[in-house]
């Protein structure tokens, strides 16, 4: 096999043993007009693949079902600005930790494509998952693949009609759960599902669960494999993540080469390849595997268990074509596992791991923002106490009632000089912002410097009830620095 992964495996084979028509790699590639009845297959990778589906279709599914003391578990407030997951509230000025999150997610997609190619795409993508949902919906109306592509053909009728009919109301209805179960991460999904199916939605709501609807329709019903093809960034740069021992579905052309027909008990000197095209019926993608690697592929093994099928029936060894490297194509000896784009990704991994923890653990439940008074900088009350007005807005980011003390500590230990005038204890419903109006006084017969002006720290502390003002262990607080201003 050349270096390049992306070149064909074909030149492994002696020029002499090899057809011209088959020296040259002719990549197949689905185009709108020509459609794909793909083959049903059963077997190993194809098990694998469902399971992995089905289980993660149904997590999809129930998460927003799940709830934590009265709430949803996990959900995007959009209307409050606010993400709820079990017990921790995301306000958006803490989004950097979902952002760390989609970024570890990503370094972590291609850590695992350095070893196992487009097993993402062939597994776990969600696309992969809905267009075989599809498939499988259109597969028991209109039954397989040859009856489809006989119906495609013949005139309409009142069967076709039926057939045709029944297919389409089946999509949309599970396009509509679709979009509900999306909009469910946003909204109360009990609610929601209710009033989608009961048609007593609000304008907005029921415009955006259609909306996806619609693009779930129109993507896993008519443009499938297009997705996969034109679409989808990731097919594009997968080969740059690719080396000489990532596994990927290949063909042995060493093995299989020179191909040709024949019968089970017939002895010849061809190769193991028998030419019996299920590679190409089977692929979701429409691809020949056997001209090589091609972007196209979403190494969904659909074509190995067909392969393997056939081989078992010849009595021939199993995995002509299989999920395999370069390197052991080629009878070489694995080179180090652990390249420089494997630990790139894993330092990227970490980074943003290491990243998600530190955020998380110095969330704070409390938000504070002190802000002056703009009118005047102080009052002079009587003749020995000066006034300054501040506006503290605290938002308790807990999704329960809490109590907070607000005291105050000068830049100087020793100042007895300030002191708050209103009232420190307040009550804070759960996820909500208090503006709450504070004046501090100070005399001038006790102040410790002759400056115009002192720093003086607010901080704001959570405590067990307004009766009982001990502060709540470990101490959740928050400060902020300002000014007071003397004559």
């Amino acid at each position: 096999m050349p270096k390049s992964s992306t070149q064909t495996p074909l030149a492994i084979v002696p020029a002499d043993k090899i057809a011209v028509s088959q020296r040259i790699p002719v990549v197949q590639i689905a185009t709108p007009q020509k459609k794909i009845h793909v083959r049903e297959q059963k077997g190993v990778f194809q098990r694998l693949r469902q399971n992995f589906n089905s289980f993660l279709i149904a997590i999809f599914f129930l998460i927003p079902f799940i709830n934590y003391q009265g709430r949803q578990a996990i959900l995007f407030d959009v209307t409050e600005q606010q993400f709820y997951f079990f017990n921790i509230t995301l306000w958006p000025q803490d989004f950097t930790v979902l952002a760390w999150f989609f970024m570890a997610a990503a370094f972590g997609l291609f850590f695992v494509t350095v070893y196992w190619g487009r097993v993402w795409c062939g597994f776990l993508c969600p696309q992969t998952a809905w267009t075989f949902i599809y498939m499988w919906v259109e597969a028991k109306v209109e039954g397989n693949h040859h009856h489809r592509a006989a119906l495609d053909k013949a005139p309409w009728s009142l069967s076709k009609v039926r057939k045709r009919v029944t297919k389409h109301v089946v999509w949309i209805f599970f396009a509509l759960l679709t979009g509900c179960g999306f909009i469910g991460y946003f909204m109360p999904a009990r609610e929601l599902y209710i009033d989608i199916f009961t048609a007593s939605s609000g304008f907005w709501t029921g415009t955006w669960v259609w909306f996806f609807a619609i693009c779930t329709y129109l993507n896993a019903g008519w443009m499938r494999e297009m997705m996969c093809l034109h679409c989808c960034p990731y097919s594009r740069f997968q080969a740059v993540m690719f080396d000489a021992n990532t596994k990927t579905v290949s063909y042995d052309a060493a093995r299989g080469e020179s191909r040709g027909p024949r019968k089970r008990s017939q002895q010849t000197e061809l190769g193991d390849c028998v030419d019996c095209n299920l590679c190409v019926d089977v692929c979701p993608t429409g691809i020949d595997i056997r001209n090589g690697l091609q972007y196209e592929c979403i190494n969904c093994g659909a074509c190995v268990d067909a392969c393997n099928q056939t081989m078992d029936k010849f009595g021939y060894a199993p995995n002509l074509i299989s999920f395999t490297s370069e390197n052991t194509l080629n009878k070489k000896p694995k080179t180090n596992l652990l390249s420089l784009k494997s630990l790139g990704y894993a330092s990227a991994l970490l980074i943003m791991v290491a990243l998600i923890i530190g955020d998380l653990s110095h969330l704070k439940n409390i938000q504070l923002n002190v802000i002056r008074d703009r009118q005047a900088l102080y009052r002079e009350v009587g003749l020995d106490n000066v006034e300054n007005s501040y506006q503290l807005k605290i938002r308790n980011k807990t999704q329960q009632m809490a109590f907070y003390q607000i005291s105050i500590r000068s830049d100087d230990a020793q100042d007895q000089a300030l002191q708050i005038v209103t009232d420190s204890l307040v009550a804070i419903k759960p996820a909500e912002q208090l503006d709450y109006p504070l004046t501090v006084s100070g005399r001038l017969s006790n102040r410790s410097s002759d400056s115009s002006q002192q720093t003086v720290q607010f901080r704001v502390t959570q405590i067990q009830s307004l009766d009982n003002p001990i502060p709540i262990q470990p101490i959740n607080e928050i400060s902020q620095n300002s000014r007071f201003f003397w004559p």
